[in-house]
């Protein structure tokens, strides 16, 4: 590029940089952001997206940029490091690539270059506990057994070559703790609390495990247990004052606003959050036996079992199509959100905000 076409690009640069932040809208930033994407320059792509969405945040435009910007930085420090294995394999650079596949979302990737990792590095820990904290989560989500026993399989491997890792107790803890192994949890719970930088999370785990009676259930046995169930048995937060409810009183005021500005959406009919046996309720429904109701949690249980013997990962979110019109579903473990609205309504964005609902009401609650 010659310096008089350089000029020119960098005027109108400038002058797009100066309209977006006099005249800001979600069209001049994605103008701006598109000018930088023709460009290749991606950080300043990123840059815009991001004070973009600052300004609007739930513009659909700007998360489309953002997300190009983000998926394409990553990218790019992906073939950086593959490039930098192949020359000099080294398990730092594979941590550093896991990472950037946890950051993509991408876990298939994720789980085979820790794989990669301890083929060539058999006594890398860092690897079995990246492997299996990734396979806790995924279990989480799922809860099939065969992922469950597979994740203290690589937590323990972990904990074989390196007995101090802080992490792989913590994991094991709160997973055992969470199917109802309360034997097995106290078995790392007792090694945390030993440390005298032990967070009182742990300390308070302990606290609550002692008061309770230890299963006589072994592991294997704990996990088909919450396979069939379809739940867990114990929440992943907990405090010396462990509350049983569903979520505080925070949590349900907002879970309650989220599904009254739902019903307020033109052809919303009824509005749902389920978690086990509880439900909080908008709309057109009478009461507890609506029938809605009962096919929220059909359809959830079906589309998660359906997806795990597919292989196809885990259910998020579905629309069921029929003579009443459309139900939109959002599941995420045993939390279940739900509308009902009539034929033809636009439910694209309204899928988005049950997303929302859940999401937030789990950060809310303590379960992430």
């Amino acid at each position: 590029m010659n310096l008089i076409k350089r000029f020119k690009l960098s005027r109108e640069l400038a002058r797009m940089e100066k309209r977006a932040k006099e005249d800001p809208s979600p069209s001049t930033f994605v103008d701006l952001a598109q000018a930088y994407i023709n460009l290749g320059w991606i950080d300043h792509t990123l840059r815009v997206a991001q004070e973009g969405l600052l300004l609007f945040p739930r513009s659909e435009e700007l998360q489309k940029v953002h997300r190009y910007a983000r998926m394409n930085r990553l990218n790019k420090r992906v073939t950086e490091l593959r490039s930098r294995i192949a020359k000099h394999p080294n398990p730092e650079a594979y941590h550093e690539l896991a990472s950037v596949y946890r950051e993509m979302g991408d876990q298939g990737a994720l789980l085979n270059v820790c794989q990669e990792c301890i083929r060539r590095f058999p006594e890398d820990c860092e690897a079995y506990l990246i492997l299996g904290e990734t396979e806790v989560q995924t279990y989480y989500r799922s809860l099939v057994a065969k992922e469950g026993r597979s994740a203290i399989k690589n937590l323990c491997h972990a904990l074989e070559l390196d007995a101090k890792s802080e992490s792989a107790h913590q994991q094991l803890a709160r997973l055992y703790f969470r199917v109802g192994g309360v034997r097995q949890a106290k078995e790392h719970l007792e090694h945390l609390a030993r440390r005298r930088e032990c967070e009182p999370e742990f300390r308070s785990l302990l606290d609550l495990c002692n008061k309770m009676p230890e299963n006589e259930e072994d592991t294997d046995r704990l996990l088909l247990m919450a396979e069939e169930r379809g739940s867990l048995l114990n929440r992943g937060e907990v405090t010396a004052r462990a509350s049983q409810s569903v979520a505080s009183e925070e949590a349900i005021s907002g879970i309650r606003e989220g599904l009254s500005r739902l019903v307020q959406v033109e052809g919303v009919l009824k509005a749902a959050y389920i978690r086990g046996s509880k439900a909080l309720v908008k709309g057109e429904i009478k009461n507890g036996r609506d029938p809605f109701l009962k096919a929220i949690r059909v359809i959830a249980k079906a589309s998660q079992r359906a997806a795990r013997r597919m292989d196809l990962g885990n259910f998020s979110k579905g629309i069921v199509d029929g003579s009443f019109g459309h139900i939109c579903i959002c599941t995420f473990g045993d939390v279940s959100a739900a509308i009902q609205v009539c034929e033809g309504t636009q439910v694209d964005r309204l899928l988005s905000d049950l997303q929302d609902l859940v999401a937030g009401s789990l950060f809310m609650a303590g379960q992430r």
